[in-house]
């Protein structure tokens, strides 16, 4: 089991953050737990000596004697080995953070999502899991790429269509086409689909159904390299 320990000077973030994991633990069946949550550098700084403690989740701007970067400093010299999650409404605090071996950095208000990608992460490491993950913006945005059903363009902007929600930025398929994956496959002017995840083609009504349910069009410019490349992950034809 890991051991999660957090320290906020907001109680009411204590308590939200606290609940957000326990129900990212039960959600996605992760042995662990909150072990330990304070507003107090001290008492963190005691429990972590004390007793084991696998991840550390530090707000920096502590109203108290020591701010969260201090109370890493101090932390990692009597444990080395902890993921430190770093959470912060104060985003020029980031490149300061990863200098005592951070795990991740949660700009505030942290969401349920962002959280959960970073925890379902983090047990990818503890488990040595390799996934993959594309990076959507400059907010440290990730998707694990096998989650992603397909990229659709919509206006100005890129919708990233996975399992469990819908992520955008404002971009173009220029920017993301040569860093996808080669599963990843153009099939509509407007739309790449990550052809891993399709359970269905209609050829003459030119639809893709995705393992999710949710469906894109295909494009008569794209139709015929698209069916030739799916013989080779499916029963496609």
């Amino acid at each position: 089991m890991l051991n999660f320990a957090i320290c906020d000077d907001n109680l009411n973030i204590l308590d939200k953050l606290e609940k957000m994991l326990e129900n990212i633990f039960t959600k996605n069946n992760f042995d662990a737990s909150v072990s330990f949550k304070t507003d107090n550098t001290e008492d963190m700084l005691d429990f972590v000596t004390n007793n084991k403690v696998d991840v550390i989740m530090l707000d920096i701007n502590l109203k108290s004697n020591k701010s969260g970067l201090e109370l890493a400093k101090a932390i990692r010299n009597i444990n080395k080995n902890s993921y430190i999650i770093f959470t912060t409404g104060h985003l020029e605090y980031a490149m300061i953070a990863y200098k005592y071996k951070t795990f991740d950095y949660l700009a505030k208000p942290i969401t349920y999502d962002r959280l959960e990608e970073t925890i379902k992460r983090l047990f990818d490491d503890v488990n040595g899991l390799p996934k993959k993950y594309i990076k959507i913006d400059n907010k440290n945005t990730i998707i694990d790429e096998s989650e992603i059903q397909y990229i659709k363009r919509d206006g100005m902007k890129l919708v990233f269509h996975s399992r469990s929600r819908d992520y955008d930025t404002y971009s173009s398929f220029n920017k993301f086409q040569d860093k996808l994956p080669e599963t990843y496959k153009r099939c509509h002017k407007s739309c790449i689909a990550n052809i891993t995840q399709i359970k269905d083609v209609d050829p003459v009504s030119g639809t893709i159904t995705f393992k999710d349910n949710s469906t894109c069009e295909i494009g008569p410019k794209y139709k015929s390299d698209l069916m030739e490349v799916l013989k080779d992950y499916g029963n496609f034809e």
